[in-house]
């Protein structure tokens, strides 16, 4: 026979279940990391209406870490400067991150030499950025205890880099260079790239002579009009084909 359900239990359970989620929600408000309200953190600089949320991955060195305006740093996102915490390390930046930078959630930036990050760059979830390598040049002592070979690593403005890709000590990487899920980056990428594989490769660039070779398979998506408001958009998002064709029909008749 079926088990009778103990309403008192269950509804107990939805209050707690609730109240979880409240006391989390409030944690992540309470916990984020702003220019106003920097908790226990000492960054370099910390631009305006910048916002590291909570919980935050491993974060140190933050007075050799600059990081601009209008950023969003996604939960357990790690930042380090230097090899471990307490070192002094000169009086210039060692990782700096552009205006309007966005960290997905789960990615390290591991800054031991210098690291810059373009304005306007959107990371997504787990994108692994370092600036040091293991070295095995002794075949006798454990490649752990051997001291790692650091270059610095510049991603220029407007890049996009997709999920899991990995950025190698030395990269260069140009001017809105969109890098695919995965790839692994190392040495000079140009401006205006595609870059994919492991390790990564052009399969794509534009130039102003010859545009997108290859060419793109599909055409640019098209903006919402300057000054439509979000309501308006709702309701064109509402129309169906016949609603369309009859907006279309006011619109060339003017």
């Amino acid at each position: 026979m079926p088990k009778r359900k103990n309403t008192f239990s269950s509804r107990r359970r939805g209050l707690a279940q609730r109240a979880v989620h409240a006391a989390w929600a409030w944690a992540q408000r309470a916990g984020s990391v702003s220019a106003e309200h920097p908790g226990r953190f000492r960054f370099g600089s910390l631009g305006p209406v910048t916002r590291l949320a909570f919980p935050l991955g491993t974060v140190f060195g933050e007075p050799w870490i600059h990081i601009g305006s209008h950023c969003i740093i996604a939960e357990q996102v790690t930042l380090t400067a230097g090899l471990m915490p307490d070192l002094d390390l000169g009086p210039d930046p060692i990782l700096r991150i552009g205006d309007g930078v966005v960290l997905g959630r789960g990615s390290h930036v591991i800054a031991d030499t210098r690291v810059t990050i373009g304005s306007d760059c959107y990371f997504g979830p787990y994108v692994y950025v370092t600036s040091t390598n293991h070295s095995y040049d002794d075949p006798h002592e454990p490649i752990g205890r051997q001291w790692p070979r650091m270059e610095p690593v510049e991603i220029g403005p407007g890049c996009w880099i997709g999920t899991g890709a990995v950025i190698l000590p030395g990269a260069r990487i140009g001017r809105n260079v969109v890098v695919a899920a995965g790839a692994v980056v190392r040495g000079t990428v140009p401006d205006h790239a595609v870059v994919a594989g492991a390790p990564a490769r052009v399969v794509r660039r534009w130039t102003p002579d010859g545009g997108w070779q290859p060419p793109l398979r599909t055409p640019a998506p098209v903006p919402p009009p300057e000054g439509i408001t979000a309501q308006q958009l709702r309701v064109l998002a509402d129309l169906d084909e016949e609603g369309v064709e009859e907006l279309a029909r006011l619109e060339a008749e003017g």
